[in-house]
């Protein structure tokens, strides 16, 4: 047991022996396989034109293993980047984007799914910022972690089958509905602080009924909580919760977490564009399509128009979550410590409710003890919930003033 705890110690404290080769790369006609022989740090993908191109950057990565072309991937090419990370440079045959990217439960293997697209949508999609494609162990909800023969094992439970549904704050029906999200819960702890074992759960629950109370102060929106306890919440449960309750705004809340450097400030995520379009074509492709979008029943009409409605409602969707996005970094700006380049976009199953627009607010780095001595402290929590308060007033204020 001792020998395990210095593993994960050094785990926590980014070691550089920890730092993971790339064992392959291997192309297939719809998807780029990457396997590594530890679990790497963050990967993230951005798209670059003339030429065409696909660029991915690992975390604690380093180069190695045997790489592979074919299909829309041209030629593939590897470099050095930083003293802990690779850039692959990806060149197309055609124009090819990411819709997903998603790691295998042990965090070795990174899926990325592929589409061919036209040349406008890759243009558009090359202004677009980059996606980032989070290990289980970022957003703590790996369920194991494989180290030379041991093994760290979390037990997760199903789902409730019939969950009820949470208090709403608020008595005016006629005020606009926002839903906050305390990530994790009960058996999932979200990143732990590698110095005085803070947990995210409990952290992101205080900042959430934080929030719940500023915005109650203002009068202006009634507020639920997906959680207001320990509880453990399935990913889709909790933007499933928002929905059922129509709500208007859905907010989640989290703790960045880093394994060494001194990252710091919030951040906020949506659901890029491209990492949509798999979501979409799910949703279009379901044979009960009743209540899909915003209370339509699509059952009755034809699979072609439930696409485009299905399309048409996400994107709007997408634009009125960047644009709380914009609001939210302008508000917190003043108050809190934000990263340079605090909205950022990612394929993340909380935010792909097609018909509500959505956040995942990252509030500060736990595992930087300034940043989580902020934000769990009575002091920090007002002034993120000031943030959120201050771009919730604006962001209704306009949706009234579109709709006169």
């Amino acid at each position: 047991m001792s020998f395990l705890l210095a593993l994960l110690a050094c785990w926590f404290a980014g070691a550089p022996g920890w730092a993971a080769s790339i064992e392959r790369v291997e192309v297939k006609h719809d998807r780029i396989v990457l396997r590594f022989d530890q679990p790497i740090a963050d990967a993230s993908s951005f798209i670059l034109a003339q030429p065409q191109r696909i660029a991915l950057d690992l975390k604690g990565a380093r180069p190695g293993g045997a790489l592979t072309s074919g299909g829309a991937i041209s030629a593939v090419r590897l470099s050095p980047r930083g003293p802990d990370g690779v850039r692959i440079v990806f060149d197309l045959a055609r124009p090819t984007l990411i819709t997903e990217g998603q790691f295998g439960r042990d965090g070795r293997e990174l899926t990325l799914e592929l589409r061919t697209v036209d040349d406008t949508t890759f243009a558009r999609a090359a202004s677009e910022r980059r996606m980032h494609f989070l290990p289980p162990f970022t957003m703590g909800l790996a369920q194991a972690v494989d180290t030379s023969g041991y093994q760290v094992t979390v037990p997760i439970p199903p789902a409730r089958r019939s969950a009820g549904l949470p208090r709403i704050y608020g008595d005016d029906d006629s005020r606009p509905l926002v839903v906050i999200d305390a990530g994790h819960g009960g058996v999932d702890p979200g990143a732990i602080s590698p110095l005085d074992g803070r947990r995210e759960k409990d952290v992101t629950l205080k900042i959430a009924k934080a929030i719940r109370d500023e915005l109650l102060r203002s009068g202006r929106v009634r507020v639920a909580l997906t959680r207001d306890d320990d509880r453990f919440l399935v990913l889709q449960e909790r933007f499933g919760i928002a929905r059922r309750l129509r709500g208007d705004l859905f907010i989640s809340i989290h703790c960045d977490s880093v394994g060494s450097g001194n990252a710091s400030g919030a951040s906020v995520y949506t659901l890029s564009e491209v990492a949509s379009d798999k979501e979409s074509a799910k949703l279009a492709a379901r044979e009960n399509k009743a209540d899909i979008i915003s209370g339509v029943n699509l059952a009755s009409t034809s699979a072609d128009i439930s696409s485009i409605l299905i399309d048409l409602t996400q994107r709007e969707t997408m634009n009125a979550s960047a644009s709380f996005a914009r609001l939210l970094g302008r508000e917190a700006q003043p108050l809190i410590p934000v990263k340079a380049n605090f909205h950022r976009m990612a394929s993340l199953m909380v935010l792909k409710a097609p018909d509500m627009p959505s956040i995942l607010f990252e509030t500060g780095y736990i595992s930087n003890p300034h940043d989580a001595d902020f934000i769990d402290s009575a002091e920090g929590r007002h002034k993120i919930a000031q943030s959120i308060e201050r771009a919730v007033q604006v962001h209704f204020a306009r949706r009234m003033a579109s709709r006169d």
